[in-house]
């Protein structure tokens, strides 16, 4: 297909870093799709490797979930402090934490989208982007 001219390049989804470079042998790689948020960062090792390498990571359930999302805990009083949702700090944080980081949060409702995309125009300080940093479920 790469021959032919119908791929140019392809993302992959749950890989591990050593996947991705056997990948990379055979066709050129542009998206990563891991699970990966604030809570949850199991695929830290791919996105180093990712930003290292000018490969876009795409995190799916990139909206933080679990005990440091609950109602006043860790997130939710950093985001009540913030005067943002848990929602739009979790998408903030993973904006700053990486240019390669192409969050696509899914949702139904258009009230839903608004308030994600608002998170685009959220500025974490260093003090609380930090917090968030050293957070781990």
């Amino acid at each position: 297909m790469l021959d032919e001219g119908k791929v140019q390049a392809v993302g992959l989804s749950e890989v591990s870093v050593e996947q991705i470079v056997a990948a990379r042998k055979v066709v050129p790689i542009s998206t990563v799709q891991n699970l990966y948020n604030v809570t949850n960062r199991q695929s830290e090792a791919v996105l180093e490797y990712c930003a290292g390498e000018g490969i876009g990571f795409i995190p799916w359930f990139p909206v933080a979930a679990g005990s440091l999302a609950r109602s006043g805990g860790p997130l939710d009083a950093l985001a009540n402090k913030n005067g943002i949702t848990v929602g739009q700090l979790s998408l903030a944080w993973l904006l700053r934490r990486s240019p390669v980081l192409l969050p696509i949060p899914g949702t139904s409702k258009v009230a839903h989208v608004e308030e994600n995309c608002a998170a685009a125009a959220v500025t974490l300080d260093d003090e609380t982007f930090d917090a968030l940093d050293a957070l781990r479920d």
